[in-house]
């Protein structure tokens, strides 16, 4: 058996659909969310670590990181709290590419362990694969890890404490479309396999000795 872990963003599913649905969906909804919620231990926590003096200049510093792509933890946690809530509403759905869903089916049915990696918060990993196109996929994912429980995804420590959770890391396989978090999964002891997706942001860049597939129908568990 190997455990399959798996990337999203350009790896499972589009950086558009992320970026352009998903982002363009909670830009406008952090400030009332925030407001709603104030009361709420997980908010009053993300509000304490963005350290603003009001909620205006909050949503200013979770815009700013919205706009400079950084995977900040306090804007993890409430993206996936709207995300959950959106999805929940029936006014989102996730996109797959079409070789997702089959692959992820049969390797579990061929008794692999599949989970997630990803930036995006466990909040808003789950009703992803929830709400695919092709059915639920979350029941074929056993674990969910984020950078809250796991850690940032380009440190090797990361991985080792996913280790700690999913066992022997030479059993462990990683899918991903970024270098840089591939390697770190290599440090720890991790299989790895990069993903270059035509037309995604990172299509064309050198994937090192990681061997490279274009699709999942590639991969060798």
């Amino acid at each position: 058996m190997t455990t399959i872990v798996l990337d999203i963003e350009g790896t499972t599913s589009s950086t558009e659909s992320v970026h352009v649905g998903l982002y363009a969906y909670a830009r406008p909804r952090l400030g009332p969310h925030l407001d709603a919620h104030r009361d709420d231990p997980e908010v009053r926590a993300v509000l304490a670590e963005i350290g603003a003096g009001t909620l205006a200049e909050a949503v200013e510093v979770l815009h700013g990181w919205m706009d400079g792509d950084v995977k900040a933890t306090p804007l993890k946690t409430l993206q996936g709290r709207i995300w959950a809530a959106g999805f929940a509403a029936g006014e989102l759905t996730a996109h797959f590419f079409p070789d997702v869903p089959p692959a992820l089916r049969a390797w579990h049915a061929a008794g692999h362990r599949l989970a997630v990696f990803s930036s995006g918060a466990v909040a808003s990993q789950r009703p992803w694969f929830r709400h695919a196109a092709d059915g639920d996929l979350s029941v074929l994912v056993t674990h969910w890890f984020d950078t809250v429980n796991a850690g940032p995804k380009r440190q090797p420590d990361s991985y080792e404490r996913i280790s700690g959770t999913l066992g022997e890391p030479s059993g462990t396989l990683f899918l991903s479309d970024v270098p840089a978090e591939l390697d770190a999964a290599a440090a720890a002891g991790w299989r790895t396999t990069g993903v270059r997706r035509p037309g995604e942001p990172n299509a064309a860049v050198p994937f090192g000795t990681h061997p490279v597939v274009t699709t999942f129908e590639e991969v060798n568990p």
